[in-house]
This record gives C-alpha cells, structure tokens and sequence, in this order.
C-alpha cells in the first residue's frame, strides 16, 4: 500500500497553518510550526509572489489531502464518489474523509495521531459493528460503532492515548465510551462541526477546470 512518508512538519508550514499531525506535540512548545512558520527550504523565508488562481485552489487541495494524510488518487477517488452525492459537492467531499475508519479512530482519542490511527487499523486493533476491519479508508455510516478488539485493550499505547483526550477538542458527530473503549458516529459530520480550516469549494474548482 502506497504512503507518504515524509516529515509531516513540513507540511504544515508549507501550507502556512498548523494540520495538527502530530498529536500532542502541535499544542507544545515544541511544534515545528511555532519555531519555524515559514515555508521550508533554503529561500522559504524569502518567499513573497502574488499566487493564480489555480495556485490557491491547488493549495486549498493540498491543505485537505495532507490534513487526513491521503494521496493523490485516494483523494480524487474520494471527490469522484462526492461528485455523485446530492447537495453541496465540497461538504460531501469533507463529510467523506471525516467518516473514514482511520479519521474517526484519531478524532476519538484512540491513537495520538493520524498516522499511528492508520497503522493501528491496519494492524487489526479495532472492529465495527462487531467485525474486524483493517481498512483505514472504510467509510462508516452513522450508528456505526467503533471498537478496540478484545485482544487489543491491554495495549498501553491506546490506553495512554485515550488518557489525554480533551473535551474541548471533541466533535459533536461521535461519542466516546472510554469504559467500553468505543466509539460512536452519531451522525454525517455537517462542514461547521468538522474542525479543518480550508475552503472545499476551491478544490471542487480547480478539478472542474
């Protein structure tokens, strides 16, 4: 399975705002966003030119595609399926990435970041609905319960994860059992509850063109 592997701070200053990637870390004092918020490479200080058009739409799409650490053809293929949704294409496109299995594990608390969701689910620690899934794009549906596995609740990594969600940082569309160590997604994630800071309708733009 292709993934990207590079350093995630990057990614945050080059797109000029923090995509909380690394859990816990962005809220220190040691984020590398607040060290360094300008864009890396040798002239990223330096760098001051009027963008296109088609560079704020390509850097909206950036922005999204990097905040759930998806590629390029994941996310297009994502977009494609939103495409054929009914109402607003952009919130459809958000709502889908936010109701993948390895977003909703992160959201929840049970991993510190994106990645390390990723690679729990990939590794078999969760079930929906009852069943196995190590699938991190599986799409859940609302009333769909996310799960640790029984073999996995003596793990100290979830548990010290789950030990640090923050009620302020929780969003509306799930509830966590943290006794049952479980999840549920309450309903579709509606835009003004998903906490991204980006405008999708510039994505749905520039792959209208």
């Amino acid at each position: 399975m292709a993934r990207d592997t590079g350093a995630v701070c990057r990614q945050c200053r080059r797109e000029g705002l923090k995509l909380f990637l690394k859990g816990e870390r962005c809220f220190t004092a040691k984020c590398a966003f607040e060290r360094r918020g300008y864009a890396p490479g040798q002239h990223g200080q330096n760098r001051r030119f009027k963008q296109s058009n088609y560079g704020l739409q390509l850097r909206e799409k950036q922005k999204i595609r990097r905040s759930y650490q998806i590629l390029e053809n994941q996310f297009r293929k994502t977009y494609q399926d939103a495409l054929r949704e009914r109402g607003i294409t952009g919130e459809a496109l958000i709502a889908r990435l936010e109701c993948r299995l390895d977003n909703v594990v992160f959201r929840l608390g049970m991993a510190p970041s994106l990645r390390s969701a990723r690679q729990l689910v990939n590794h078999g620690h969760f079930e929906v609905n009852d069943r196995e899934v190590n699938i991190p794009s599986f799409t859940l549906r609302p009333g769909d319960v996310v799960r640790v596995r029984q073999k996995s609740r003596k793990l100290e990594f979830i548990h010290e994860s789950m030990r640090r969600v923050r009620e302020e940082r929780t969003v509306p569309y799930l509830a966590l059992d943290k006794a049952k160590m479980e999840g549920i997604l309450q309903h579709r994630p509606k835009r003004e509850e998903v906490p991204i800071n980006a405008n999708e309708q510039l994505v749905v733009e520039l792959y209208s063109r």
